[in-house]
């Protein structure tokens, strides 16, 4: 393990216990779990087994397996991880959980309908690498779906993410246009659903760039 990567558990971990106090995080709010449920079901085919890459506490896979979807969610952070069990336990809902690094998933030779990936390329030292490994683990026909965007780094407390955060290619986030430049290659359809102009999902205004890219095989 680099300790690069160790400072990045550390800190995902640290983060763990209050993450979800973040409205898009937690979605504790009912208006903010409803306007992510709404916004899932348009991107979701029916009845899918879905790879949540980097899913934090798990709200999204959460979301999922409410609807009916088979949810596997990996993320580098142990703390995360167990949060995220701990959330599938207490409602009662089947989940798979792994520890692993997002550039390659521990999920062997699994393919799924879909990988979802939230707020995550931004934090990845070689975010193109792991977009191509993502697009070999969907099954023929599949579907990618990123929910990114342009923002302001927000270090925990303030502080900095990790030492050396301000060269990773696409720190502070990419653009829709740059991310569909990114991906186009790798499928065969892609379009971008704008997001920053509904405030349920984000907890309330926000005046950066947000959206969806959905990319089919």
């Amino acid at each position: 393990m680099t300790d690069r990567t160790a400072s990045i558990i550390a800190y995902w971990d640290a983060a763990a216990v209050t993450f979800d106090d973040e409205p898009d995080h937690g979605l504790r709010a009912d208006s903010t779990r409803a306007a992510w449920t709404r916004l899932l079901h348009t991107l979701m085919p029916t009845t899918a087994d879905v790879l949540d890459i980097g899913c934090g506490t798990g709200s999204m896979s959460l979301l999922l397996a409410e609807a009916g979807h088979r949810a596997t969610g990996v993320d580098l952070a142990p703390r995360m991880v167990q949060q995220a069990r701990t959330k599938f336990e207490a409602a009662g809902l089947d989940g798979r959980f792994l520890v692993g690094d997002a550039m390659m998933p521990p999920t062997g030779e699994q393919q799924f309908d879909v990988v979802l990936s939230r707020h995550l390329l931004w934090t990845l030292p070689d975010p193109e690498a792991a977009l191509r490994d993502w697009v070999k683990r969907l099954r023929p026909g599949g579907r990618l779906v990123l929910v990114e965007g342009r923002w302001h780094e927000a270090g925990q407390s303030g502080a900095p993410y990790v030492d050396g955060a301000e060269s990773l290619p696409w720190n502070g986030g990419i653009g829709a246009e740059d991310l569909t430049e990114a991906v186009r290659p790798l499928v065969a359809a892609v379009r971008i659903e704008p997001l920053s102009s509904d405030p349920d999902l984000w907890g309330g205004p926000v005046d950066d760039e947000r959206y969806a890219l959905i990319a089919d095989l």
